[in-house]
């Protein structure tokens, strides 16, 4: 059925949406450390595990049921695609894919027509014309997310993989009735064709006028870019046509890049992008290789190392304790028949309540520090665990792109944010008991030793120090384990 909505020439009509944060100041950099978030006057750092992105564009996911299942473990992100792309079933081995909607079953940001021949069996789209139900379910989910105090990372583009996602984009000329899109594949994402840049111009317009007035957004230019032929200078472009969307907003959005999968140094940012987003992320190289940059570092999908919670759990602690600001893991226990997450994960990642529950652990350790006022020590530990920052890779201080990953040492590694003299935040992973030898100032310290998979105190002591090295001993653990220790007064 076709949904005929506004033109891009019809004027936009402001209308009150009912929502947590409408109309407040958007989610920013926190001005006493751009390192992190300040979301609704708080401190912030967002943790989630994240459906597979297509909440908005796949009419048969139940994303109030899956919202609620994030606010049950204090998840405070969602990421979740326009539209503009999508796959189909079978994608990637993804089976109870969210962003492989079924035919009749897929919504995105343009009105279909009454021309038969769109590849899922459907009419074509009508790219001068907008789809009312589409934005209405858009700014429903977001606002559905306010309310529950998540943030939603809105991804506009992301690269065509493959030939038959090619087939299936509403910008493929066989797709749409105005024939836009006469491209090759790796040319969408490029200015080379004029008017599939005017179609993707007024798509980001229409969207940031639609979402101008909620909080709890920031948007991704483009998923993966580094894949399928996507240019640099369309990129730059888009992040232009969205300022000038928002220019005479009272607040701007802040606005992410896909850097890389792994790690890579950013030498020469868009000024105007405030985050700098990282895929399969671990070991978190990608944080100490942009630490300069004063941004938030984000691991902005996990995944591909089967669906072991461990494996997860591990990355996520070490990334936020290696100074990163953000944990996205792609969590395929979300499935339109299983909007809680309780599905059995049938795809190359992981995901369950565990997991969540486990994220749910990270966040409030994290939170129970001043973590403004933290940073990546420069030096704190020394015995018992060999330093995140050499635990397994090497650099040629010459060229900080020049990483060579090794084999982990035997034994423990540890990740550590100092407040210097005040906290330290300590992870440990790998071993089963260590003797952590820091290097702490004279001072009373109160010393907990958390378990990282039921968050429980598993040893605490207090201790009076001269300075210098002190050893703290764990108790035995499985896999890993957290050391908070705070100075609790003047020796």
């Amino acid at each position: 059925m076709a949904h005929r909505g506004t033109t891009w020439w019809t004027p936009f009509i402001v209308v009150l949406w009912a929502g947590a944060g409408f109309g407040a100041e958007p989610i920013a950099l926190h001005p006493e450390n751009p390192h992190y978030f300040l979301f609704r006057g708080r401190p912030t750092i967002l943790i989630t595990s994240t459906e597979h992105y297509g909440a908005v564009l796949n009419l048969d996911f139940d994303f109030v049921r899956y919202l609620d299942e994030l606010q049950s473990h204090g998840l405070n992100l969602t990421r979740t695609f326009s539209g503009s792309y999508r796959e189909i079933p079978g994608s990637f081995t993804i089976q109870d894919n969210t962003l492989a909607p079924r035919p009749g079953r897929y919504l995105c940001p343009w009105a279909r027509s009454a021309v038969p021949g769109e590849s899922d069996g459907g009419t074509q789209f009508d790219l001068t014309q907008w789809d009312d139900a589409y934005f209405h379910r858009l700014k429903d989910f977001v606002s559905q997310a306010g309310q529950r105090g998540i943030v939603v990372e809105l991804v506009l583009f992301c690269t065509l993989y493959n030939a038959d996602l090619w087939n299936a984009s509403p910008l493929n000329p066989h797709n749409n009735v105005q024939g836009v899109g006469r491209v090759a594949r790796t040319e969408v994402h490029t200015l080379k064709d004029p008017r599939l840049l005017a179609v993707q111009d007024a798509m980001v317009r229409k969207i940031a006028a639609e979402l101008q007035d909620f909080d709890n957004l920031y948007y991704e230019v483009i998923n993966e870019p580094y894949f399928g032929g996507v240019s640099d200078d369309w990129q730059n472009h888009i992040i232009g046509t969205l300022l000038d969307a928002e220019a005479h907003s009272p607040a701007r959005h802040l606005i992410a890049r896909n850097i890389a999968n792994g790690f890579k140094r950013v030498d020469t940012p868009n000024g105007a992008v405030s985050v700098f987003n990282f895929h399969y992320a671990w070991p978190p190289l990608a944080v100490g290789l942009n630490y300069q940059l004063g941004r938030p570092i984000s691991f902005d999908e996990t995944g591909f190392k089967g669906n072991s919670d461990s494996v997860y759990r591990q990355n996520a602690w070490e990334f936020i304790l290696a100074g990163g600001a953000v944990i996205d893991n792609l969590d395929y226990s979300f499935t339109t028949a299983h909007p809680d997450g309780t599905a059995v994960n049938k795809a190359p990642g992981g995901g369950s309540s565990a997991l969540r529950a486990q994220y749910k652990i990270l966040k409030n350790f994290i939170y129970s520090f001043d973590f403004l006022k933290m940073a990546p020590p420069d030096s704190l530990i020394k015995g018992g665990a060999t330093p995140g920052p050499e635990a397994n890779y090497v650099w040629n201080l010459k060229d900080p792109e020049d990483v060579t990953i090794q084999d982990f040492p035997p034994g423990p590694r540890a990740w550590a944010l100092a407040e210097e003299g005040r906290a330290y935040a300590v992870y440990v992973a790998g071993g089963s008991q260590v003797d952590l030898a820091l290097e702490l100032p004279a001072g009373r310290y109160h010393a907990e030793w958390i378990n990282t998979r039921t968050g429980n105190v598993d040893r605490s002591e207090n201790f009076a120090h001269a300075g210098g090295t002190r050893e703290i001993a764990s108790p035995h653990y499985s896999e890993d384990i957290a050391l908070r220790l705070k100075q609790a007064g003047n020796p």
